[in-house]
């Protein structure tokens, strides 16, 4: 398959998976003004665990859950930390590419849309941001964390909306969580850890 018919499939099995669950269309309509923009792919080692992964086993989505795998080596890996006291362990670990947006293969005015994966036994800490944000589960679970609401653990095709700002966290106990997320308004700004003195 060549890196065009790679980043189509991507796009349409995201769609398909995105169209199909009532709360991320509540959430923000999959764009339609999406346009095709050259990429320059980057690689991780974040990549590497993703795909060497064994135990992420999608029964809702099979077919999103290869796509996303089948475009890692054409695709711009985020290091949304680096340069913070997050540390090395995480940015190897934490795996994240754009699927709309910059440095994706593709562009919205409306959204931005990332894969978002973690591997068992680990811990995505207290962080916000302005844009409001939707996780969908595309395969494995993971505990999600939200300030001032109840822990929930969830799995394929639940999700977790995260208002502006509202810090939030995620864990994964013995299996990892691939998922699909979704932005809307104020892409701007980035992620930012949230300090402990706004989590009293």
């Amino acid at each position: 398959m060549d890196q065009d018919a790679v980043y189509q499939t991507l796009l349409h099995t995201s769609q398909d998976a995105y169209a199909g669950n009532a709360e991320m269309t509540g959430f923000t309509p999959f764009p339609d003004d999406i346009l095709r923009q050259a990429v320059t792919p980057f690689h991780s080692t974040c990549c590497d665990v993703f795909c060497e992964d064994k135990k992420l086993a999608s029964h809702k989505y099979p077919a999103l859950q290869d796509a996303i795998r089948a475009a890692s080596d054409a695709v711009h890996w985020r290091q949304t930390y680096k340069d913070t006291d997050i540390g090395d362990n995480f940015m190897d670990q934490f795996a994240c590419y754009c699927i709309i947006g910059e440095t994706a293969p593709f562009m919205s005015a409306s959204i931005r849309l990332f894969m978002v994966y973690m591997p068992p036994h680990f811990y995505y800490p207290w962080h916000h941001h302005p844009a409001e944000e939707i996780y969908m589960v595309v395969s494995g679970n993971g505990v999600f964390k939200r300030k001032d609401c109840p822990d929930e653990r969830l799995t394929e095709g639940e999700t977790s909306f995260h208002q502006s700002n509202q810090p939030h966290a995620m864990e994964t106990l013995d299996d990892p969580v691939l998922c699909l997320v979704a932005w809307r308004d104020d892409f701007e700004t980035p992620p930012v850890l949230t300090p402990p003195s706004e989590m009293s």
